[in-house]
């Protein structure tokens, strides 16, 4: 199989858009458009041509670009089935187990709810790329807006189980935040020290510490880790089961 060429663009105060481009074909797909001039505007520079958008949810810093580049390229647009009726412009509507095509690049899309009810991920095995939106963060995950624990827990569980070497591809730069909330529930983690350290100095030279890897997720980040015996001693709930701990580190990472 064929491999991506990704591109990240930063819009609006901390958000990323992606453009992954097959290198055989030469089919770009933006990833969760938030806006659409800056997107436009980066493919034409890279000499990309958009033609798909991949859609995880329906926030509308996720698909607020998407009419406008529709209407200035003629891209298909793919994304949940579940939230079809929130996708603007959506021709393609995808679901847990589907395999999605760009060009020789495959994506196996992943029904993973809890941040909404209808998120999706994309997973470019050959690229090692996975487009997780907002459920899975940089040490963190998204809020449960239209989820419950339990749905968000298994989300998560399916994203874990993927090669350690899958670089995250996550929709915000949410993770010098993230790392301070961290540590103030696994502080005795040396990795999560050390990663945390690494983090400030990676923004404070203006640097993007998005992609991670999911190595690195699984070491440091407490919404992976509501399984470990550990965790759940740091947060009083010892002898809970994986989401009564994942739901008090959600609750605690609200309430930050």
């Amino acid at each position: 199989m064929a491999e991506l060429d990704i591109h990240q663009i930063p819009v609006l105060s901390d958000n990323y858009v992606y453009l992954a481009r097959c290198r055989a074909t030469g089919m770009t797909a933006v990833v969760d458009p938030a806006v659409a001039a800056p997107v436009l505007a980066e493919a034409e520079r890279l000499g990309w041509t958009i033609t798909h958008i991949l859609n995880t949810h329906h926030h509308g810093d996720h698909v607020g670009g998407n009419k406008e580049i529709m209407a200035a390229t003629g891209c298909t647009v793919v994304g949940p089935r579940a939230d079809r009726e929130r996708i603007p412009g959506i021709s393609v509507e995808v679901d847990e187990g589907d395999v999605y095509r760009l060009g020789e690049c495959e994506a196996k899309v992943f029904f993973v709810p809890g941040h909404t009810r209808g998120h999706i991920a994309y997973w470019f095995a050959d690229s090692n790329a996975l487009f997780c939106g907002d459920t899975l963060f940089a040490l963190g995950c998204g809020r449960l807006f239209e989820g419950t624990p339990e749905q968000m827990w298994g989300s998560l569980s399916k994203l874990r189980g993927l090669p350690p070497e899958t670089r995250v591809y996550c929709a915000h730069e949410y993770t010098q935040a993230n790392a301070r909330f961290a540590l103030s529930v696994d502080g005795d983690n040396a990795q999560l020290k050390a990663r945390a350290a690494e983090i400030d100095e990676t923004r404070a030279a203006g640097r993007p510490t998005v992609p991670s890897t999911l190595g690195v997720e699984l070491a440091t980040n407490p919404f992976l880790r509501a399984d470990d015996p550990a965790l759940a001693a740091a947060v009083g709930r010892q002898g809970g089961d994986a989401v009564e701990v994942f739901a008090e580190v959600r609750h605690r990472k609200d309430v930050f």
